[in-house]
């Protein structure tokens, strides 16, 4: 994280690897309103939906957020691999039920992966897809355009 937050230029806040999740948002929503609001992008990679620990986690995040600026957060995101296949179904729920998950950000289009189980979710859970991901460059994050997305699904 570290290094995209410098090839971004913006400020990370974090702490040691062992701290309270919940006690990071918090010290990054105090950084961000000192310095007069803006985006805050807390990332929870790693977390698994089949371990209840960590879904409580996200849950005590949200309050924080909600409890520090009204309303927050205003999205959440799930990040899929577009290589997960059926899994990211149980995985989309899931999130869905525990963390209230707003898009997806569908990403690894840049290899043979389709990504294809994402139209399942979008339609069954009703999460939109938001953005997808075709790279590892800064710029490889593209708004996700529904024609292009179906189109690169037959492509040979």
């Amino acid at each position: 994280m570290a290094v995209w937050s410098e090839r971004a230029g913006v400020q990370l806040v974090k702490q040691n690897i062992n701290a309270d999740p919940a006690a990071v948002v918090f010290d990054a929503i105090q950084a961000a309103m000192r310095r007069g609001g803006g985006v805050l992008i807390v990332d929870t990679a790693g977390r698994l939906h089949t371990k209840a620990n960590l879904m409580e986690e996200l849950k005590k995040m949200k309050r924080v957020m909600s409890r520090e600026i009204p309303g927050a957060p205003h999205e959440v995101f799930l990040v899929l691999d577009a290589t997960t296949g059926q899994n990211a179904i149980a995985q989309a729920k899931v999130f869905g039920e525990e963390a209230g998950v707003t898009g997806i950000i569908l990403t690894k289009l840049d290899g043979t992966a389709k990504g294809g189980v994402v139209l399942r979710i979008a339609d069954e859970l009703s999460i939109p897809i938001r953005y997808i991901g075709i790279g590892e460059g800064i710029d490889d994050l593209r708004r996700f355009s529904s024609q292009e997305f179906v189109a690169a699904l037959f492509e040979a």
